[in-house]
């Protein structure tokens, strides 16, 4: 159980179908004369807490959807985004242990807890599963076609990049969305520039939204997909399973099929 007290809104009974869309330059690294030095007094820190919940719980998160606010993100696009079985909703304060509660009462085990320093403008890329071969990853596009991308080996990942606003400090504009990478990364520039053209940056699952210390967001599959040749599959779905112990100790744990939970909290601005 996490110490952190956190608050947050009820979420309106229907959900606006107008989105503030997300810019393909929102999700780009900053280019330009910068460098990671000159920003190293900017920087956004956010911890991501990745949980994993038995599949035949998913149901179980319908509470914290519901009781979350969704108006302040920004999706790229809100058909594609649930197309692909993604939902991403938002909190603050007080309802950071609810979440967690809930999360806990739907069996989840918390699997790993990063906290990222983030430089101003500057993506950081936080590993979700490795690919040991090539293969096609199959996505809702924004018009609603059915595409693939061809991907492998490398990691899938999420992005993230959070900048500062001049306007209101202690708060950030922060942009997400999961991507292809491959493994090697190098400090020769030319060298650098080719592997990330092999990158492949699945924008149709973008989201963002401006953040203060305590804000946090939720983000986990509408579904179970066990198909690991979709999007929503190879981001939320784990094939291996977990084992889950049961409160009779007569029975011997369980493994379980499992899907992901992610939960990114603001902990601090520095302007």
């Amino acid at each position: 159980m996490s110490s952190l007290l956190l608050s947050g809104c009820v979420e309106p009974k229907k959900e606006s179908p107008v989105w503030e869309k997300i810019k393909i330059s929102d999700l780009a690294p900053t280019e330009g004369d910068k460098s990671h030095a000159s920003q190293r007094f900017k920087t956004i820190n956010l911890d991501v807490h990745v949980f994993e919940v038995p599949a035949e719980n998913i149901d179980k998160l319908e509470k914290i959807r519901k009781n979350l606010y969704i108006r302040p993100l920004r999706l790229r696009d809100y058909g594609a985004f649930y197309a692909n079985s993604f939902w991403v909703r938002f909190g603050h304060r007080k309802k950071w242990n609810e979440v967690y509660d809930k999360i806990e009462d739907a069996e989840g085990q918390r699997i790993n807890r990063i906290s990222l320093m983030l430089p101003d403008a500057w993506p950081e890329t936080f590993a979700i599963t490795g690919l040991d071969r090539s293969q096609s990853v199959f996505y809702t596009a924004i018009d609603g076609a059915k595409e693939a991308a061809q991907i492998g080996p490398g990691i899938l990942a999420l992005r993230i990049k959070a900048k500062t606003i001049p306007t209101s400090p202690g708060q950030c504009s922060v942009t997400a969305y999961p991507v292809f990478t491959p493994p090697v990364k190098s400090t020769i520039p030319e060298l650098d520039a080719q592997v990330k053209r092999r990158e492949f940056p699945f924008t149709v699952a973008a989201f963002g939204l401006d953040m203060r210390p305590g804000h946090f967001v939720v983000l986990a599959p509408t579904e179970y997909v066990e198909d690991q040749t979709t999007l929503g599959g190879l981001f939320f779905t784990n094939p291996e399973g977990r084992l889950f112990f049961s409160d009779d100790e007569n029975k011997p744990p369980e493994r379980k099929p499992v899907f992901r939970v992610f939960l990114l909290l603001c902990t601090q601005v520095d302007y």
